[in-house]
């Protein structure tokens, strides 16, 4: 079985992006929305915004500087799932970006991922 801290930590871009696209995030519905909870709890405290690109005819780019601003576009609908999942893509990947990074030009740290990885297999 393959250990969650493996699937978020080691994955590439192109995974990340994939497992958001696939994620629950109910239109209009904040309560027990995964997606808002990973921007709550990991976006905003590590970039103190929130950073949506979307198309003029859907309400043109908007910065989020708070989590209650959010909510309010979201409850109301001015934010759609279909906005916040990439933009929540891109922010996790900029935030996993370094630690890929370190493991790929690090011998050692290479090292230890693999046997992170042998341990992780037979769990």
């Amino acid at each position: 079985m393959r250990s969650p801290f493996l699937i978020v930590f080691f994955v590439g871009p192109a995974e990340v992006n994939v497992k958001i696209k696939k994620a629950y995030c109910p239109p209009k519905i904040v309560e027990g929305n995964p997606c808002l909870e990973y921007i709550k709890y990991i976006i905003f405290p590590w970039f103190h915004k929130f950073e949506v690109i979307r198309q003029e005819e859907n309400g043109g780019n908007k910065i989020f500087a708070c989590m209650d601003e959010l909510i309010s576009d979201y409850e109301s609908g001015a934010l759609h799932p279909a906005d916040v999942k990439p933009a929540l893509s891109k922010a996790l990947n900029e935030i996993l970006q370094p630690v890929r990074d370190h493991f790929k030009n690090s011998k050692e740290a290479r090292e230890l991922l693999k046997t992170v990885k042998v341990l992780d297999s037979v769990a």
